[in-house]
């Protein structure tokens, strides 16, 4: 403008003075005269104003010597102020659009970085907390942070996290305010900068001053309402409900997102319990293994992770669910099993025992047989887990018992009787064990047609695999070694235990103690991991303690399955 000033000037022979006025002060001056000689009303003054801004505005003053010719003097003066006004005007618009444009570089800035901080995880805490922090980051004004999301079967919206207010602040009725409830129906944000004046808030969060509401929209639905607060009035505006808006928009298709993968998951693991309980209901004594068995391995991996790992390897949170899943599912295949092998509680069934009782009487009224006597210590061998020497020669002597009488002979004991009458441990026959030993398998074609998610890899391996063994004894591949999986190992392990610690048809339950006995034999006899075997009989009450908070989490939350600790 002095260019301009002195320019117009010379133009003028140098028979006038040039001056602007901001405000009302003479900012700058052309010529001889004085700063004080540019008075409005002032003899020779001429004046024309000139628009700053929407807020400020001056004049533009040319003082005339006598021998000036006023008309030509207005006309140069009108010239100036037209071109200054240009000038002004150019000026304004050039910062305005660098404005504009540095606030669409800041933008996209952050567009671009929370993008990749708040799409991190699929997981509903993970992704409120990243905004939340993006929040922080931004360092935007306002002390106090919420955010509200909707629990889309009640149609109510539930706190999610938030910052700034005392421990145990009850916040809930912040949803009840007319305006929370415009907000999150109009989908459009709000600045609030004076909450005595606003006739929707009626003090339901008393303290706060001022008030930016931003709506968490996805494509169908208000997913929540971020909200960020202070106890002072006037802070917030409008280039912060810009920038907010569009950490919204991102934080939208996560939360809608995250909502979507954790309804999966609570059917996933709907399905999962309901297979469970469908094959612990065919057996009233292994009712709850499955779980237990579950809620043990995570507990299990959870302290292998708080020591270090196993061989310095730790399990992720995925990998911590990969478990809880395999424990929960390890034994779907006994779906596929005989229910008569499945359930056998004895060597013989009771009907077929009441055949053989039926039998004695008959050769006992023909024969010099003590059918009753006999009948009695059958009876006991029937129910033994591991018969003596004493009794199983017994059987094979009534096995070798043969009446005959008119030319008809008649068995004591046939071969399929004494097949399970003289097993030397258990009460399954040969052909019996290959059908329960078939279930890792059947639970591995029965669970393959399930689509799983990434992360879960390893799930049908692990269920393949959980009765193998270090040796090669185990089934149903003969594996060996490192062969079979860090994560089968460790269910073998727990699987056992809780197997030897429960009551079943053909056994009492065993207490912690001889259960650990049973362990440590198995290492000796080389069929289980020993460091892991070891690592676990070490820490089993805390192991215990852990899988009891499995229990709790299960269902609701497998996302904390991660993460037992913070429970």
């Amino acid at each position: 403008m002095r260019n301009l000033l002195r320019k117009a000037a010379e133009l003028a022979g140098g028979r006038c003075s040039l001056a602007i006025s901001f405000e009302g002060e003479i900012a700058i001056v052309e010529g001889p005269a004085p700063a004080a000689a540019f008075g409005e009303g002032e003899p020779g003054v001429l004046g024309a104003p000139i628009r700053f801004d929407e807020v400020h505005s001056g004049r533009l003053f040319m003082l005339v010597d006598g021998s000036g010719d006023l008309e030509k003097c207005a006309n140069l003066l009108n010239f100036i102020a037209y071109s200054i006004q240009e000038l002004v005007d150019m000026e304004c618009a050039r910062r305005s659009i660098a404005e504009e444009a540095l606030a669409k570089y800041r933008e996209l800035a952050l567009f671009h970085r929370s993008v990749p901080n708040i799409n991190t995880s699929l997981r509903m805490r993970d992704v409120v907390n990243a905004l939340i922090d993006e929040c922080r980051l931004e360092n935007y004004p306002g002390e106090l942070g919420m955010i509200f999301l909707l629990e889309p079967a009640r149609k109510i919206f539930r706190l999610a996290v938030q910052f700034g207010f005392p421990f145990g602040t009850y916040l809930q009725p912040m949803v009840d305010s007319a305006l929370f409830q415009e907000v999150a129906g109009s989908g459009r944000g709000e600045i609030v900068n004076d909450l005595e004046k606003e006739a929707r808030w009626d003090n339901e969060l008393p303290g706060i001053g001022s008030m930016i509401l931003i709506p968490i929209n996805s494509p169908n639905r208000c997913e929540g309402v971020l909200i960020l607060a202070s106890r002072n009035t006037g802070v917030f505006e409008a280039a912060h409900r810009r920038s907010l808006s569009t950490l919204a928009s991102v934080a939208g298709i996560s939360v809608s997102n995250a909502f979507n993968f954790e309804g999966i998951q609570k059917l996933m693991n709907a399905i999962m319990q309901a297979l469970a309980e469908a094959i612990d209901s065919r057996d009233p004594y292994t009712a709850g293994h499955s779980e237990r068995v579950a809620h043990l391995a995570v507990a299990f991996g959870h302290a292998l992770n708080e020591s270090g790992g196993y061989q310095g390897r730790v399990f992720s949170d995925d990998e911590l669910r990969e478990i809880y899943y395999a424990g929960i599912l390890h034994d779907v295949g006994k779906i596929g099993i005989k229910e008569d092998v499945l359930t056998k509680r004895t060597r013989l069934p009771e009907r077929r025992m009441d055949v053989v009782r039926a039998r004695f009487q008959l050769l006992g009224q023909f024969d010099d047989f003590d059918w009753g006597r006999a009948f009695e210590r059958l009876c006991d061998v029937n129910k033994a887990m591991v018969p003596d020497a004493n009794a199983l020669e017994f059987v094979r002597e009534l096995g070798a018992k043969v009446m005959r009488r008119n030319g008809t002979s008649l068995r004591y004991l046939y071969d399929d009787e004494l097949e399970n009458l003289l097993l030397s441990y258990g009460n399954l026959t040969r052909d019996e064990r290959r059908e329960i030993q078939r279930h890792p398998a059947e639970s591995e074609r029965i669970l393959q047609h399930i689509p799983m998610q990434d992360g879960y890899g390893n799930l049908l391996a692990i269920i393949r695999q959980h009765h193998e063994r270090m040796d090669g004894s185990g089934y149903p591949d003969g594996l060996k070694g490192e062969e079979i999986l860090t994560q089968s190992r460790l269910m073998a392990i727990v699987d056992i235990y809780d197997a030897v610690t429960q009551e079943r048809h053909y056994k009492p339950a065993y207490t912690r103690s001889e259960a650990m006995k049973i362990l440590r034999q198995e290492v000796e006899e080389g069929k289980l991991d020993g460091e892991l075997t070891d690592f676990f009989l070490n820490n089993i009450e805390n192991i215990e303690m852990l899988s009891e908070q499995v229990k709790v989490t299960k269902a609701t939350h497998l996302s904390a399955l991660g993460n037992l600790s913070s429970l």
